[in-house]
């Protein structure tokens, strides 16, 4: 058993190496192009129509509003790893990670603008009368080969019905891991956890989205604002910080202690592989939630997914990475110890109990989320397959993993975990790649003298 163990971690470590970063950035650096930098040219009146406008009434068809269903795709992207992954990245990769963070998190904004618009495109209605999409939707109908797309689907939706069961485990485990160090046992959280899910997943997407829109930004503004006040008592390190960042992703820089040095290479590879996973493009998730949105055109719906990057990647990791570098924790702390630096720098400016609270309340808030709208995404990949009716039986299964994790009955499926999302991922970039030209007229469509950028013109001009 071990050996098999030791065999996965292996073929893990391969596979979400060079192969698999350059797979993922290799397609979203061509959709990058093949769309015309548009997420960089169009960035302002992309956060107009997205920060601008969600206390706006929406328009067109779908079951929850275009904020709600990007909240819900949100509440699984922001992940306790938006907090440790962070430091661990910089720890491994020096300072300059932090700047290929964020360059790859901008590559990915076309990959994830994709995703969303070819879900929206190839949406369909369920047997509640509900829209639901995604990779196995957009893959069975609209691949230039329908035999190789309906392939695709299948695979992308069976391999991502089994990851998502593991993948609430091992969440359910951060989520029992973080309230024990209160006192409170694995079988109590495992518990209160799968009922509190219970209640919620089983309301269905309009109680989810209603949850998410109202949890998200609570939790995403606490540890905003707990990680401001720690770097606003720390605001003269703040332009060594930026230069040392910049400084670091292209030449070699050793940690203040004249201990082991970061090369630029060590600081792309860790920038780039934190990127990928904190903005989760090309994984294909968000477009199951983005496919229930009420919208007008799926481009529009797709402007969200640039928004859930730009909280996500660029607000959130950014945060966590001032944190530890104006405090200089980073410098103070064990690479091996690298997931407890955020607690020691809240700790640094907010004292012993509330640094640490703020920071075991931001992980579990974001555990609890990510549980949410992963059961809710297990229970469409099952509806794939087996309709609306059967698949809110399957359901059950996603819950009682909850609380397989908190008592510590799926750690051996653990390594198989990043193996089977590779596995996943390939399928849907494949789709993204050779379905871009569809995105790209899309785009094309709204952009190019459309009524619907010409009317969000106008209606700009009007107000000033």
């Amino acid at each position: 058993m071990f050996n098999l163990i030791d065999l996965v971690g292996s073929i893990s470590d391969w596979m979400w190496g060079p192969p698999m970063l350059m797979f993922i950035v290799g397609g979203g650096i061509f959709l990058t192009v093949r769309l015309g930098f548009f997420q960089i040219i169009y960035y302002p009146y992309i956060l107009k129509q997205t920060f601008g406008t969600i206390f706006k009434k929406s328009k067109g068809e779908g079951t929850v509003s275009p904020f709600q269903a990007a909240t819900t795709a949100l509440a699984s992207t922001i992940g306790a790893s938006n907090i440790v992954g962070v430091p661990i990245a910089i720890a491994f990769g020096g300072p300059g990670a932090v700047f290929w963070m964020g360059v790859i998190s901008l590559i990915g904004c076309a990959t994830k603008f994709s995703e969303i618009v070819l879900g929206v495109k190839y949406r369909v209605r369920n047997e509640d009368g509900q829209y639901v999409g995604g990779p196995m939707y957009y893959l069975s109908a609209g691949f230039p080969d329908k035999t190789i797309g309906e392939t695709l689907g299948v695979v992308y939706a069976f391999f991502t019905m089994l990851i998502l069961a593991a993948s609430v485990a091992a969440q359910s485990v951060s989520a029992t891991q973080t309230v024990g160090v209160m006192g409170v046992s694995s079988l109590t959280t495992g518990i209160l956890l799968t009922i509190l899910v219970s209640i919620i997943a089983y309301g269905g997407i309009t109680r989810i989205a209603s949850v998410t829109s109202k949890l998200v930004p609570l939790m995403a503004g606490v540890y905003i604002a707990g990680s401001l006040i720690v770097i606003l008592c720390n605001i003269t390190a703040i332009p060594e910080v930026f230069i040392l960042i910049f400084q670091s992703a292209f030449s070699p820089s050793a940690t203040a202690g004249g201990l082991t040095g970061f090369g630029a290479a060590s600081a792309m590879r860790w920038g780039i592989a934190r990127g990928t996973y904190s903005c989760e493009a090309g994984m294909g998730t968000a477009p199951v939630a983005h496919s229930a949105a009420a919208t007008d055109h799926p481009v529009r719906q797709g402007f969200w997914g640039i928004f859930e990057i730009t909280v996500s990647s660029l607000i959130i990791c950014t945060m966590s990475a001032l944190v530890v570098l104006t405090t200089g924790i980073w410098n103070q702390v064990d690479a091996a110890s690298a997931a407890s630096m955020p607690t020691l720098a809240f700790q640094s400016v907010l004292g012993h109990t509330l640094g640490g609270l703020l920071v075991s309340f931001s992980m579990l808030m974001f555990v609890i989320s990510t549980i949410i709208v992963q059961v809710f995404y297990g229970e469409k990949q099952c509806e794939f397959f087996f309709g609306t009716k059967i698949a809110k039986i399957l359901k059950v299964f996603y819950i009682l993993a909850i609380l397989a994790g908190a008592l510590g009955g799926l750690q051996a499926v653990f390594g198989f975990l990043d193996v089977v999302m590779g596995i996943t991922i390939i399928p849907n970039m494949l789709g993204l790649i050779f379905m871009s030209g569809q995105v790209a007229a899309l785009k094309k469509e709204f952009f190019s003298g459309s009524k619907y950028y010409l009317k969000d013109k106008r209606r700009s001009r009007s107000s000033l």
